[in-house]
């Protein structure tokens, strides 16, 4: 499913983040890659869910495959985190 890919994703970019000491408003950029463009709404509803006010610059791609055929989006996140 990929809304709940997505949303899976995200969260583990969150967590990633928030380990680092950010946040996700600290985000700037995203790429998402998907394996079907059709299902661009479903994966752009999830990213909006996340970053609806932060609005990093971000792209969306289709690709052939991703590593592991039950994958169908891969994200990537760019983030600026505060100085310690």
């Amino acid at each position: 499913d990929p809304y709940q890919q997505t949303k899976f994703i995200i969260r583990k970019i969150e967590r990633a983040i928030s380990e680092a000491g950010g946040s996700l408003e600290d985000v700037i950029r995203t790429r998402i890659y998907v394996t079907n463009i059709n299902d661009w709404s479903a994966i752009g509803k999830a990213h909006g869910e996340f970053f609806r006010n932060i609005k990093p610059a971000t792209t969306m791609v289709e690709v052939k495959s991703l590593i592991d055929p039950n994958f169908v989006v891969e994200l990537e996140a760019t983030a600026i985190l505060p100085e310690k």
